[in-house]
């Protein structure tokens, strides 16, 4: 069997990666930080890691040959906009110490998780792949940005100026949604909190921002087909966009969701006065379509509904595993 590490197992996009993994005969190692992990799967090893030391990374990156790269210190637009050192310092030093246990474990190949938040902004045109450092990130994003854009660099580093070089392959996500999402509100992006207001018919349903703000949503499934497109496209080095190439506002989310949940009779108040960030940020996906022939299928109903059903059922406390898309571990 071929073998894998995934940092950040308990996490959003680590749950499911470990799962995908499962589901294609991988023998996977999850490290957990601070709390279990809430799908806990038959053979997968877990194990208790943290990333800022460097002996817990050489200890976990032992006999695998391919590393998920997905875990990350994150919080929600407050945290970010005002203690935007909370993205960095524990970020960049664990990026760099798993890169180089990686690199000293002769490890095949290095995959990151990095971010569309770290492109500068280009106002209502998507940002493409080759953008990443023709600017400033937007300001609101400098802090975490530019830690996105210095694990990268590491990962060009390692890929082609050492000796021995190291596989290595950047996808740059879009807005991820769905099932095992943060939920959290002081954690929690806009999508995913918007379905817990929705779900818990909070009243009123109040709305960081004035609800124009335009972003990208992919549905977690999907860009977990498009990350394992891109670890298998032949590229020594490979940095690439993942996301559904379709803008919709935050007044058009939330419609879809009252619509969803029937909560038509919803108190929604906008809060421009709450912390926001990019006001637009939309993402090109040429490249993903042309060279791992990958396009988003599900739709923005579809897959609100997919996670409001899985929002609903763990409220009800149905086993974590029953939520799992079928096609994870079909």
């Amino acid at each position: 069997m071929r073998s894998a590490l995934v940092t950040g197992g308990a996490g959003f996009l680590g749950t499911h990666v470990v799962a995908r993994l499962v589901r294609d005969g991988w023998r996977v190692r999850a490290t957990v930080h601070r709390r279990p992990p809430d799908l806990e799967l038959d053979d997968v090893e877990y194990v208790t890691a943290d990333l800022t030391c460097a002996e817990d990374c050489r200890r976990v990156v032992a006999g695998v040959e391919r590393v998920f790269m997905c875990a990350a210190a994150t919080s929600g637009a407050a945290v970010m906009v005002e203690t935007p050192l909370a993205h960095v310092t524990p970020n960049v030093v664990m990026n760099a110490q798993i890169l180089d246990a990686a690199y000293e474990a002769r490890v095949a190949h290095f995959v990151f998780i990095s971010s569309s938040a770290a492109y500068p902004p280009t106002g209502d045109r998507p940002v493409a792949e080759d953008e990443m450092f023709v600017g400033d990130p937007y300001p609101a994003y400098h802090a975490v940005g530019w830690m996105k854009r210095y694990a990268e660099t590491l990962c060009e580093l390692y890929a082609r100026r050492v000796p021995r070089p190291m596989r290595t392959t950047v996808v740059r996500p879009s807005n991820v949604y769905g099932p095992w999402d943060k939920f959290d509100f002081g954690t929690s992006h806009v999508t995913a909190a918007l379905v817990r207001r929705v779900a818990e018919r909070q009243r009123p349903l109040v709305v960081w921002g004035t609800g124009d703000d335009v972003r990208d949503l992919i549905y977690v499934d999907d860009f977990v087909e498009g990350l394992f497109r891109a670890v298998e496209a032949t590229d020594n080095h490979l940095a690439v966009n993942v996301a559904s190439g379709c803008g919709r506002s935050v007044r058009e989310i939330l419609a879809t969701l009252l619509a969803l949940d029937g909560f038509g009779d919803a108190d929604v108040r906008f809060d421009p006065t709450k912390p926001m960030t990019i006001p637009v940020r939309l993402v090109d996906t040429r490249l993903a379509r042309e060279r791992l022939r990958f396009a988003a299928t599900t739709s923005l109903e579809e897959g609100l509904a997919r996670t409001l059903a899985w929002y609903h059922g763990r409220r009800r406390g149905r086993p974590a595993a029953e939520h799992l898309d079928a096609a994870h571990l079909a």
